[in-house]
């Protein structure tokens, strides 16, 4: 057998060393990936160095918050652990080595979360849902919750008797401003009068109670809240099938924070474990069904 020189096997040795390393994440890629970001507390893009800043809403309804009201929040009180999103907020927290006391909760209204800019929070939670548009000025983390919308009526009114989509097209239908709930109604029930707009679902009870509209559009959860604690009469006159991308709830963050992927991490291993879970059981479980509207 013909022997091969030495040098010629540690020259080929050394050329596959140097293509060698890649892996599938490179391939995808067309190249080498960016490293990824370090998650150690010290090391997080943070507004207030040691501390988590939390932005939601205010008021702080229920079932995502929880609580005896407390100054300057109304209705609920974020920081009280109670309700899913501040449940899912601290189990987050804790997951990024962040202890209760570390975590501060700011006012951010709605529609401000997702606007463009430098942001007053280090992640928002408030019933945000994923949208495209929205996501080409601040960054998502992935699901924390999946979520249908549903209608909202005064009982014993014509419209509480609707059966289907078809059955609200003539009917006065209202939601909160920006939210996927006010895009519902424009791209997919589509009725025949112009559905109002609301700051807050306040003023959207309001109006329903003023018979200014006949139904108010929210998602599944906060429906059950209006009709159990916000309206004298109200009722769930069902949900809406999803059409298209299923929706789901994310936690904004300013675009290009690194600490998205941080959260994500915590998001996967809360799901793992089945804390996610455990948090809908406790907090969801008995606002989450409706006949549907189709």
């Amino acid at each position: 057998m013909r022997r091969v020189p030495l040098l010629f096997v540690l020259a080929l040795a050394l050329i596959a060393a140097g293509c060698g390393g890649s892996n599938d994440d490179d391939n995808a890629a067309g190249g080498t990936t960016a490293a990824a970001p370090s998650c150690e507390q010290d090391q997080l893009k943070l507004v207030n160095a040691g501390q988590l800043t939390v932005g939601t809403n205010n008021p702080a309804y229920p079932p995502w918050f929880g609580g005896e009201e407390k100054k300057p929040w109304k209705v609920s009180d974020p920081a009280s652990g109670q309700g899913y999103e501040s449940a899912v907020a601290y189990a987050v927290a804790e997951k990024l080595g962040f202890d209760r006391a570390d975590v501060n909760w700011v006012y951010v209204p709605f529609n401000k979360s997702f606007a463009p800019g430098p942001k007053s929070f280090d992640f928002d939670i408030n019933q945000i849902s994923f949208d495209p548009n929205r996501a080409k000025v601040v960054d998502f983390s992935e699901t924390y919750y999946d979520v249908n919308q549903a209608l909202v009526a005064n009982e014993g009114t014509p419209i509480a008797s609707a059966k289907s989509i078809a059955d609200l097209k003539n009917y006065k239908l209202g939601a909160e401003i920006g939210t996927t709930s006010y895009r519902y109604i424009t791209d997919n029930i589509q009725p025949s009068k112009q559905p109002s707009v609301y700051d807050t679902n306040n003023d959207a009870i309001a109006a329903l109670t003023a018979k200014q509209i006949d139904g108010i559009v929210v998602d599944l959860p906060t429906a059950f809240y209006m009709v159990s604690a916000q309206l004298d009469n109200g009722v769930i006159v069902g949900q809406f099938p999803t059409v298209g991308q299923p929706e789901h709830f994310g936690m904004v963050f300013e675009k290009g924070n690194p600490l998205v992927e941080c959260v994500n991490r915590a998001l996967r291993s809360l799901k793992a474990d089945g804390k996610l879970a455990q948090l809908r059981q406790e907090w969801l479980a008995n606002k989450a069904s409706a006949p549907v509207l189709k």
